[in-house]
Parts: C-alpha cells; structure tokens; sequence
C-alpha cells in the first residue's frame, strides 16, 4: 500500500503503450538475469512494517473500543508530526486502522457498484457514529468518523466521472460527503494546528465543484503547516488539474510559490512534488513542466531524504510510472523521455536494494483505488519490473558475461 486509503480521481487511461526510445530486453539479457545480476530485493521492507504496525494499532484499539487511547495516540503524532521513515503520517495510518473494518465491508458490499439486497451497509458508520456522540469534543474521533464517511463516499461513486454515475450513487456520495463536512466543521477553528484536520479539509474538495475558488489556499495552510510530508503536495497537484479544480497556469504558480515557501527543507523538490502525479494523469501538465526544474528536484529530494523506499519511488516513477503514458503526443514524449532517463542515475547512484510494492503501485500510476486481489502477484509483478528495468540499464554488462552486484555503496560490475 503505498499511501493510507486516500481517494484518487478517474484516470480515464487508455492502453499504456511503450516509449518509443525503450529498447526491450533481449531474450539472452533476460535468460543471463538470475545469473549475473545480483541486487538483494526486500519484500517486507521496514517501511511496510511501521505502516502496517501502525494500521494494526488502530484497527486494535477500535476494536477494543478504547477510544482514548486510541485518539491520545492520534492527536500525539498529529501534534508532532511524527511520521514514518518514507514520510507517511502516523496519525493518518492509525485513522485509516481503526475505520477499516467499516470501510472495507462497505467497500465488499459495493463492490460491482451497487450494495447486494439486504446488505448491511449502513451498521459500520452508524455504530461509528455513536462513538462520536460519545465522544462530541474529541477531534480524532471526529476525524476517524469523517474520513470513514468519505471513504464510503468514494466507494459508492467509484472511479469514473461523476457526470457518468446512476442518481443512487451520485446521491450516496454527496450525503457521506454533506456529513463529513458537517462532523468537520465543529473543528474549523483547531485546523490552524492540525495538519490532520487540515488535511480533512482538502480532502472535502472533491466533493464540491465551487472549490475552485478556495483549493489553492487551504493547501497552502495545510503545507505550512506541514511542510516536510510530500503527500499534502502531491494531492495539491492533483487536485489543481483543470478536471479537477484548477488550471495549468495555477499549477505551475503554486509549484513554484510552494517550492520557494519549502526551500529550506526540500530545495527544488516542492516543484517536483507538485506535479509528481500530474505528470502521470495529465498530458497537458506533463508538456508544461519545466524539466530542468523538475529533475533538479529529484536530486534535492534525494539529498533531503535519502532513504530506500524514496529511492525506489522515485526510481519506479520515472522508469514504470512515466513511461505508461508515452505515445500520445510528440511534445509530452519528449518530456517523459527526459525523465525516464532519469531511472538510470537514480539507480546507478542511489539504490541499494529492491522494493517490490512500490514497484508495483508503479505500474497503477500509484493509484489508490486500484484493486489488487493478490498481494503477493502483485509484488511479484513489481520485482519482475523493477529486475528488468536495472537490466536494462545493464544490458551490456550483462551480455559480456559480467556480474552487476549492487552493495551499499551502489552497483559493482566484475568479470565473471
């Protein structure tokens, strides 16, 4: 899982076709990989445990009921903004735990879009609901309370427009959404000092189309207030496309005003996370971002966290990610060929090790609402990926024989 459970808009992508400068791997490169290409790949990666031990954290603790501790917890990493070692937030992983159970039975019961006769959709939020009523001043209950009302929201809606869904949907999106901003606003005057619910009031955007007018502030507040968690910049990005909210012209102005506001923290790399899942979704946003910025970016946010599960992200963005989207137009190829050629000094110079879930989320375009039936294909799939695109940047080492072993100190060819 490469976030906490966060709903994405409508791709609307068609067929992922090749970029034109790969060159496939050829069927010796392919046959001489297990036997001369050497790099450990880690399955259960320290930030997949953190994540899931604070996941697990919350599901315990509502299951138990004992809701102090559990919103002690959560407003502590709040306050703190204690994250992870790949920079999720905390208190969002122990929100998401402990409305799970709700969510994902009410996510099973809408699962071909339309909950089964008699299915008891509805007993999860109202038995959530209670404890709020137990719990009035208590803004982690409140939180975990909202955002299950907007999980459920995008579970009735699904991925595709809005415009395209039946009245039913459409009406149980708008309600969960309605009530999750009713839950909220008893807490506007603490969002200045929580970026968790802060964060809450972005995510509300998406459910109202006059948020043109408000999106780039709140953001802002919600990236000041937390300036060193990318996601909050990502979403910004995203929810700053012209389907969403905003306009080209006012995604690249808030790139740069974020990226000078977080200097002191990420260099260029605000720019860069701006338009990181822009990039992927939009063409016409990948054909405006001003490459140099961009990869200058990729550097500074190296520097600043260089971490595994980063170097993998950034390394499985810019090989998998980026590449889907090439063949569509000459002017967006030549930007997406910049940046996959980027996958080569990012590994070459950074990596140590495989990852294969971020790999993996990858391939979806880091698509949250991608459904994945079998975790363990899917991180198969990503570690086939990721083998085959360091292969590929090897291919000539390979070919002669040589063994490419990656240690801490970056890759070593050696004659066989």
């Amino acid at each position: 899982m490469e976030t906490a459970k966060a709903a994405m808009p409508a791709r609307n992508r068609a067929a992922q076709p090749v970029c034109h400068s790969a060159e496939p791997i050829d069927f010796q490169v392919k046959r001489n990989i297990a036997d001369h290409l050497n790099i450990p790949v880690v399955e259960a990666t320290s930030e997949h445990a953190e994540r899931t031990a604070f996941q697990n954290k919350g599901q315990k603790l509502a299951r138990q009921e004992d809701w102090e501790t559990l919103s002690q917890l959560i407003f502590d990493a709040d306050q703190t903004r204690a994250k992870t070692r790949g920079g999720m937030p905390v208190a969002d992983l122990l929100m998401y735990g402990a409305r799970a159970d709700v969510v994902l039975a009410a996510e099973h019961a809408l699962f071909d879009g339309k909950p089964a006769s008699g299915a008891p959709i509805l007993d999860g939020i109202e038995a959530l609901e209670q404890v709020l009523d137990e719990h009035p001043d208590n803004y982690p209950v409140a939180l975990i309370v909202a955002h299950a009302h907007l999980d459920m929201g995008w579970a009735w809606r699904g991925t595709g427009w809005l415009t395209e869904l039946k009245p039913q949907n459409r009406e149980a999106f708008a309600a969960h959404f309605d009530r999750a901003t009713g839950i909220l606003n008893q807490f506007s005057g603490l969002e200045p000092l929580s970026p968790a619910l802060a964060a809450a009031r972005c995510a509300l955007l998406a459910g109202y189309p006059n948020s043109r007018t408000r999106v780039a502030d709140d953001y802002e507040a919600l990236i000041d207030l937390d300036p060193k968690n990318p996601h909050h910049m990502r979403a910004m990005g995203n929810h700053l496309l012209p389907r969403w909210f905003g306009s080209l012209a006012q995604l690249e102005l808030e790139a740069r005003r974020t990226a000078s506001r977080t200097i002191d923290i990420w260099g260029a790399g605000a720019y860069t996370w701006s338009y990181f899942d822009a990039v992927v979704i939009d063409d016409a946003a990948c054909a405006q971002v001003e490459v140099e910025f961009f990869i200058e970016g990729l550097h500074d946010i190296l520097a600043h966290a260089p971490d595994q599960h980063t170097v993998n992200l950034l390394a499985a963005y810019c090989a998998v990610a980026v590449r889907a989207g090439c063949g569509s137009a000459d002017e967006v190829d030549l930007v997406r060929h910049q940046l996959i050629d980027c996958a080569d000094w990012i590994i070459r110079d950074h990596m140590t090790e495989i990852h294969p879930l971020v790999w993996a989320h990858a391939t979806t375009g880091f698509d949250n609402s991608a459904r994945v039936r079998s975790m363990r294909n899917f991180a198969e799939h990503g570690r086939r990926n990721a083998l085959d695109v360091i292969a590929t940047l090897f291919r000539d080492d390979i070919a002669r024989g040589h063994q490419v072993t990656f240690t801490p100190s970056g890759p070593m060819v050696s004659a066989a």
